[in-house]
């Protein structure tokens, strides 16, 4: 069975989870039917920033940008940038094309579906930033291996920023940190963890918008956890 294989992300080779929730309204079926196709990442070949966005800019990943809340936000405050959004969740990109509309933002590409498989097509070495924030915890221990945060999906990070880039990760699920610690960890070769005291993991940082799922894990009492690691030198 699928649940007991080996692995993680990048050699499981499917996803988990919904890829739809309640109906879309009329508006966001137009967003999804035409907004969408203008700014959808390329089926094929490689994504550089060139080929994205016609010149050569600083580059930001988001793998499940749930609602595109924080996409948004970034592309929003670095117009000279450019952003490739990923999210299997239709209701999700959806409500991300409706930040995009309204923003006026013309400097994001979407892909709704695998975010390692568009990754995957991303030159080596040319992203300044990859983002995953409040990624799915799958806590029950069999599950480990569909967690976002394995060697795998980190290995893959690590290849495709340029030195001194930044991951930025961040959840509220305890089981989930102490894992992700314990990968990263492994990982010093390739990371800095940009953290000198208790308060840079516990404290939001500056330009990191709080997402919805941050705000509900507050509303429930929840402690929320944001972590930075700088790409070493190859």
């Amino acid at each position: 069975m699928t649940a007991n294989k080996i692995g993680d992300p990048t050699t499981l080779n499917r996803l988990y989870g919904r890829s739809k929730g309640k109906k879309l309204h009329s508006v966001q079926v137009d967003l999804v039917d035409n907004l969408l196709l203008q700014i959808a990442v390329p089926d094929e070949g490689p994504l550089s920033s060139t080929q994205l966005f016609g010149d050569d800019r600083a580059m930001h990943f988001e793998i499940g940008f749930g609602g595109g809340e924080h996409l948004a936000f970034r592309a929003d405050l670095l117009p000279d940038h450019g952003f490739i959004g990923c999210e299997p969740f239709l209701n999700g990109v959806a409500q991300a094309l409706s930040h995009i509309k309204e923003g006026g933002l013309h400097n994001v590409r979407l892909h709704m579906g695998d975010a390692l498989e568009i990754l995957r097509r991303v030159p080596d070495g040319s992203l300044s930033f990859v983002y995953l924030l409040h990624p799915d915890p799958w806590p029950k221990a069999r599950h480990i291996k569909r967690r976002m945060m394995n060697d795998g999906p980190v290995d893959l990070i690590a290849a495709k920023l340029k030195p001194g880039g930044e991951f930025r990760f961040g959840t509220d699920h305890p089981v989930y940190v102490r894992h992700a610690l314990m990968i990263m960890q492994r990982h010093r070769p390739q990371f800095d963890w940009l953290c000198n005291t208790a308060s840079d993991f516990q404290n939001r940082p500056g330009g990191w918008p709080e997402t919805r799922y941050a705000a509900k894990a507050r509303r429930l009492g929840h402690e929320v956890w944001y972590f930075r690691y700088r790409r070493k030198e190859a």
